[in-house]
């Protein structure tokens, strides 16, 4: 069965979440998981890395923004927008291969993106995860951009369901792919939260990217 057809099946997208707790996807990242690996580097000007005033906020448990929305049910996300570096993409479901790693979309659509099914959708209560390439051999991909995105910078997730969640972003890093704090990455913050992931870091053509940027976000609407 495909990762389409996953998402055309309710029950069975449910079983497959459960199947895959955060402790296990974050024991991969840390165990230097490259979640896209085939960014090429090879352009004169590297993709933007963030800020160093760009660092997440360390949110108590449990809490959001004030007059935040409730967190929505379960729905596949089908599109993600992010208007700040004009990423308008469509989304594909994504999991894990035989070797435990984070599937990334085919690199050949440079304007893909994929939602990692194994956490909640986004909306839900807990932390829902988008991936998507730096670059591929032709130039920049979807994510080419995110390290220039800045805290208040919105990012809107399209769903099944035809509610549009609305992002407000609080932070964005980069974090060495040998120490990558799954954890805090991925821990459940209590409210419904977005992680949107690609490669950043230096680059060598040995190894790729030595890092991923990380966008930490918390939902602040729902359309």
């Amino acid at each position: 069965m495909s990762a389409f057809e996953l998402s055309e099946l309710p029950e069975e997208e449910e079983r497959h979440r459960k199947r895959a707790p955060w402790g296990v996807i974050a024991l991969v990242l840390l165990t230097g998981l490259a979640l896209i690996r085939n960014g090429s580097g090879e352009f004169d000007v590297g993709p933007p890395q963030p800020a160093q005033n760009a660092a997440a906020d360390s949110p108590v448990p449990g809490t959001g923004f004030a007059g935040a929305p409730d967190a929505l049910p379960f729905s596949a996300a089908e599109r993600v927008m992010i208007p700040a570096i004009r990423v308008d993409a469509p989304v594909t479901p994504v999991g894990l291969d035989a070797d435990g790693w984070v599937t990334a979309p085919p690199p050949e659509d440079p304007n893909l993106a994929g939602w990692y099914t194994g956490a909640v959708s986004p909306g839900e209560k807990g932390t829902s995860v988008i991936v998507g390439h730096v670059d591929n051999s032709s130039g920049p991909a979807v994510f080419y951009g995110l390290g220039s995105l800045k805290k208040g910078n919105r990012i809107e997730v399209r769903r099944k369901d035809r509610k549009t969640a609305v992002f407000e972003i609080y932070g964005v890093e980069v974090f060495a792919k040998n120490s990558f704090p799954g954890d805090r990455v991925y821990g459940s913050k209590g409210t419904p939260e977005l992680r949107v992931i690609t490669c950043g870091g230096g680059f060598s053509k040995q190894n790729g990217y030595d890092g991923n940027v990380v966008v930490f976000a918390r939902l602040a609407e729902v359309r």
